[in-house]
């Protein structure tokens, strides 16, 4: 079939070409959209500026095919070979071309927002800054392509082959690449805020600079990747692989990664403001300075010697543990979920319930929190519902009195140390003002015996150091004739008992061993 004939054909109302050969054919400009050019033989033809919308060029071969400008916008191109193809400026937008092959062909600034490219073929294409946002890559293939300056917004790329392709400087907020595939490539520069990088193989990638907020990386393999100076702020690397990865400099700030294994990586410089530091694996790492400001300024930088950043990068939890000496009863335990719900909804640093381990004349309930910062004011606040509540309180403000005057670590800024400590005194003691003030779950422990029993107060900070607060002197003492009251103890015992605070000395190791992230 000749073009003249195809065109005559079209005019009168003729759309049906399937398996039509026009191969290096002539067609810049026309008019063809809604055709069907299933199965056609389109190979090197001109069609730059053409209209094909809403055409069918399923399986069709445009092989070295000239469709720069073209108009292909809602298209059906699955499984068409485009090799090589001219596809500048070409709007693909809503176009389906799974299965497409597309190897080596020209993208650069082509419009396939909202196209379906699932399994395609885009090896070695040039898709410099072309818009795919909201595209559907699914298991594509884009080994060696440039998308540099490209826009892959909330593109789903789920399982997709990016294998030493150049991505510097591309949008990806938002996007999903789940299991996907970026070994080597270059990622510098990217924009990669919100997306899900779970499970995905971004080994010897270069991502430096990047700008990875939020993104999920959890179990991604990051081995030998380049992260100097990335932004991983709020980030989840949780159980991620980071061995002999480059972290210098990087921001990480709230980022979790519980579980990450970081042999042989290197962090110096890395910003670690309330990032935890439990469960890491950092055998071998290198890491001569770590910045803990709040904005990462190098306003508070913890330097370390070889010997000591291991330590620093091993924290064990810092734990509140409140011994009472009583078993728990049902009546006490829905009495104590209640005044803890009461508590967590005043207290917003109170946000998970402890863990209790329930003996025949003992309970224990071990609180876990963030920072070795919190120790103090969460147990202030989680002793609330024990007759106890007053004289522990009364012993936390002596031991903030003992930081205060004591020269705690000469490595420190003591003065702002022990100014935030007091700050956050003062808000749990507001805050218990106001818990106390609504009574109604407090008042109801207040009247079983279970939150009459002594008790014993111990926190563990990071470096597995432990302080006693409380200890009270009746604890584990039965008074033979109180036997009826399960060993509770009234008012004038409690008033007249001897009060022991912890030694200066303990409680200056103990505060030595924090480690401080805010």
């Amino acid at each position: 079939m000749t073009v003249e004939e195809l065109l005559e054909k079209y005019a009168f109302g003729v759309t049906d070409f399937s398996g039509v050969d026009l191969s290096e054919a002539n067609l810049s400009g026309i008019k063809l959209s809604g055709g069907n050019f299933t199965r056609a033989n389109l190979s090197v033809v001109n069609l730059s500026g053409a209209n094909l919308s809403g055409a069918n060029l399923s399986y069709a071969k445009l092989n070295v095919a000239r469709l720069s400008g073209a108009n292909l916008s809602d298209a059906i191109l699955n499984g068409a070979s485009l090799n090589v193809a001219n596809l500048i400026r070409a709007d693909l937008s809503r176009a389906q071309l799974r299965f497409a092959t597309l190897i080596r062909a020209e993208l650069i600034r082509a419009n396939l927002s909202h196209a379906d490219l699932s399994e395609a073929n885009l090896s070695s294409a040039d898709l410099r800054e072309a818009t795919l946002r909201h595209t559907v890559l699914c298991g594509a293939n884009l080994s060696e392509t440039n998308l540099r300056g490209a826009f892959l917004t909330q593109a789903n790329c789920e399982q997709a082959n990016f294998n030493a392709t150049d991505l510097s400087r591309t949008d990806l907020e938002s996007a999903n690449f789940r299991e996907a595939e970026f070994r080597q490539a270059n990622l510098k520069g990217a924009n990669l805020k919100g997306a899900n990088l779970s499970g995905a193989n971004l080994r010897w990638a270069d991502l430096s600079g990047a700008n990875l907020r939020w993104a999920d990386l959890s179990e991604a393999k990051l081995s030998g990747a380049n992260l100097i100076g990335a932004d991983l702020s709020n980030a989840n690397l949780t159980n991620a692989s980071l061995v002999h990865a480059d972290l210098s400099e990087a921001k990480l700030i709230k980022a979790e990664w519980v579980g990450a294994d970081l042999t042989g990586a290197t962090l110096t410089g890395a910003k670690l403001y309330a990032t935890s530091r439990f469960g890491l694996k950092t055998e071998g790492i290198t890491c001569e300075w770590v910045d803990l400001s709040p904005t990462g300024d190098r306003t508070i930088i913890q330097n370390f010697t070889s010997v000591d950043s291991p330590d620093f990068f091993n924290e064990t939890p810092p734990t509140i543990r409140i011994i009472v000496d009583a078993a728990l009863e049902s009546e006490a335990h829905f009495a104590l979920a209640g005044a803890y719900y009461q508590i967590s909804q005043q207290y917003r640093q109170f946000r998970q319930p402890p863990s209790m381990e329930v003996g025949r004349r003992r309970t224990v309930f071990t609180f876990r929190v963030d920072s070795d910062e919190a120790l103090f004011p969460t147990a202030y606040i989680a002793i609330l519902p024990f007759k106890d509540a007053a004289t522990t309180q009364r012993n936390i403000h002596e031991v903030v009195e003992i930081i205060k005057s004591e020269d705690i670590s000469a490595r420190e800024n003591k003065s702002d140390r022990t100014k935030q400590l007091s700050a956050f005194i003062e808000e749990a003691r507001n805050n218990a003002d106001v818990i106390k003030q609504m009574q109604k779950n407090l008042e109801i422990a207040a009247k079983l015996n279970f939150f009459q029993a002594p008790t014993q107060t111990i926190l563990t900070n990071s470096s597995a150091h432990t302080l006693i607060v409380h200890d009270h002197p009746n604890f584990g003492k039965k008074f033979i004739n109180r036997g009826a009251i399960n060993g509770s103890y009234n008012e004038r015992s409690n008033a007249s008992a001897n009060v022991i605070l912890p030694s200066v000395n303990a409680v200056v190791d103990f505060v030595k061993g924090f480690h401080y992230i805010g």
